[in-house]
């Protein structure tokens, strides 16, 4: 893993650099970041809630890129009244833009306040395009129940930021779209991690909020000069406590014997799944789905990092993998398709995927990861400043 000199700073080699190196690589690296995760999550969307078997059956092979929703083509009753599939963005990448707002507001490190003082409003008080709607509306109305506990705990019960997502399902949902945290500490996962966790105590508990810790974490790492699918797994390990890390250990073991991911996502599912609370059949979870617990795991962000370590870091099969993976295939491509990007910069994801999905979704995919960048820059002359503090008033105490 390399070396870490606190929260947003960057090293490499255990030193720390200057900001100006920033300016070159991190826009790519952030765009790539972004709008690699949008297309993950718009080319999942289509594939949501399906087994890997039944998705080959549907499309007669597997998907290859935007196609329709397998609800819709079906004739299925969806369970929510979104427009999935055709290119089309979720919540994922709502919330991700929503956290990136809050970002460009405050231009310093999060905290759970900050949840409350600037996300939720945001939520409830901002209208955006929502694709799967064909609208435009606030973002509230768009997010399922888990999503929606934010606004209920901390704009209406007021609850202290900190605990406010104790009593919440334990999913995904705090993870989805960390990965702006990331990119705010480019460079330094254990400071990614910390922010992460912090921020994610508002939404989630359990092993829901430790995902979207490591989550951000590898993205740190992922941005990271020299950075590679193997440190951003070395890196996830390494600061994932409890199932999390085992699940993340277990599958990562398995994939580093793949050559890439087809025929190999039945032993991916079959390494997660002891950990995975939610059960053989995605939409119909068990009675002990998504409780706390310190024994089990998220399966999206396992999963995603043994798909981008057997993908090499290839974005486009490390999010085809996720989309033909199936269950909660949109937020694994998010996740997996942040991380790829973020390796690979913006000319990892392919051109084709992101003017799809940015004229179907009717947003723009890229400059959020701009934006983010630019924000990633003033937060690292901010800590660059305390740290000149912190020394200044060490040398003091030390000269007394």
């Amino acid at each position: 893993m390399p070396a870490d000199s606190g929260n947003g700073r960057i090293t490499e080699g255990g030193g720390a650099v200057g900001a100006p190196t920033l300016v070159g690589a991190l826009v790519d690296r952030a765009q790539g970041c972004l709008a690699g995760a949008a297309v993950g999550d718009a080319l999942g969307g289509a594939t949501e809630g399906r087994a890997a078997d039944a998705i080959v059956a549907h499309y007669g092979g597997h998907v290859t890129g935007v196609v329709q929703s397998m609800t819709e083509a079906l004739g299925d009753r969806p369970l929510a009244p979104f427009h999935k599939g055709d290119g089309h963005v979720t919540d994922d990448t709502l919330l991700t833009h929503a956290l990136v707002r809050v970002y460009e507001q405050k231009r310093d490190h999060l905290d759970a306040y900050d949840v409350e003082r600037l996300l939720v409003p945001d939520l409830i008080g901002r209208p955006v395009w929502i694709p799967e709607l064909g609208r435009e509306d606030l973002l509230v109305q768009r997010l399922f129940l888990a999503e929606k506990w934010l606004v209920l705990r901390l704009h209406y019960g007021h609850v202290d930021p900190r605990e406010a997502g104790v009593g919440n399902i334990v999913n995904c949902g705090a993870a989805m779209y960390a990965a702006p945290i990331g990119i705010a500490n480019a460079g330094s996962p254990e400071g990614a991690y910390r922010e992460a966790v912090d921020v994610a105590g508002a939404h989630q508990s359990s092993y829901g909020r430790e995902a979207a810790g490591v989550f951000a974490a590898a993205v740190a790492e992922a941005l990271r000069p020299g950075g590679t699918p193997a440190s951003v797994v070395d890196c996830a390990i390494a600061l994932a406590k409890d199932g999390t890390r085992t699940a993340i250990e277990r599958v990562c073991e398995v994939a580093s014997g793949l050559d890439g991911w087809r025929g190999g996502l039945a032993a991916l599912r079959a390494a997660v799944e002891p950990f995975d609370t939610v059960g053989p059949t995605y939409t119909e979870p068990g009675l002990g789905a998504r409780r706390p617990s310190r024994l089990h795991s998220i399966e999206e962000l396992p999963i995603a990092l043994g798909l981008l370590l057997a993908a090499n870091g290839d974005h486009r099969e490390t999010v085809l993998g996720g989309v033909n993976y199936g269950r909660d295939s949109d937020s694994i491509g998010t996740m997996g398709g942040a991380l790829a990007g973020a390796l690979g910069g913006r000319g990892s994801v392919p051109d084709e995927w992101v003017e799809q999905v940015s004229a179907a979704s009717r947003i723009d995919i890229e400059s959020p990861g701009a934006a983010m960048a630019d924000v990633a820059r003033e937060i690292w002359q901010r800590d660059l400043a305390r740290e000149q503090q912190r020394a200044r008033t060490l040398g003091e105490l030390e000269c007394d």
